[in-house]
């Protein structure tokens, strides 16, 4: 699996003008699925960005998790980020898992992230056409590969 995390001070997901999702401070993740992506990979996941201490402290120090400072979660599933360009310069989406896999994992994932921060999470729509806006605060964004844990 891969991620993007970005902490946000708001927001959003709209399909075909509606908005479907919307969420205040707290984390908009992008969510990719391998398809060689196991429940193992999942798991370590979901438990990396529950305790991501990305928010700041009193000491303006990032020191504090979502859970920490009781923020939202937004979770968009988004294939593209398996996209390799490595040959030419129209991304090969091989890796993306197809999505009766990815509709199945990222479910999963967003299940799982609900019982361990004991909050809702929020979502886009899976596969659809999704229009997502934001205000990332800081800037904070990070990429998490389960494949390439740094």
């Amino acid at each position: 699996m891969r991620a993007v995390i970005q902490r946000v001070l708001n927001a959003s997901v709209s399909v075909d003008r509606e908005v479907v999702s919307q969420i205040d401070k707290g984390l908009l993740v992008l969510l990719g699925v391998d398809t060689a992506d196991t429940q193992e990979d999942l798991m370590w996941l979901v438990h990396k960005i529950a305790g991501l201490r990305i928010f700041s402290d009193s000491e303006e120090k990032m020191n504090l998790s979502i859970q920490d400072v009781e923020g939202e979660v937004l979770v968009v599933s988004q294939f593209t980020l398996f996209g390799g360009t490595k040959k030419g310069n129209r991304p090969s989406f091989i890796r993306a898992a197809r999505p009766d896999k990815g509709e199945k994992d990222y479910l999963a994932f967003v299940n799982e992230l609900q019982q361990l921060i004991e909050k809702p999470v929020k979502t886009g729509v899976f596969g659809a056409d999704m229009k997502v806006e934001l205000c990332n605060d800081g800037p904070v964004t990070l990429i998490i590969d389960t494949k390439n844990k740094e």
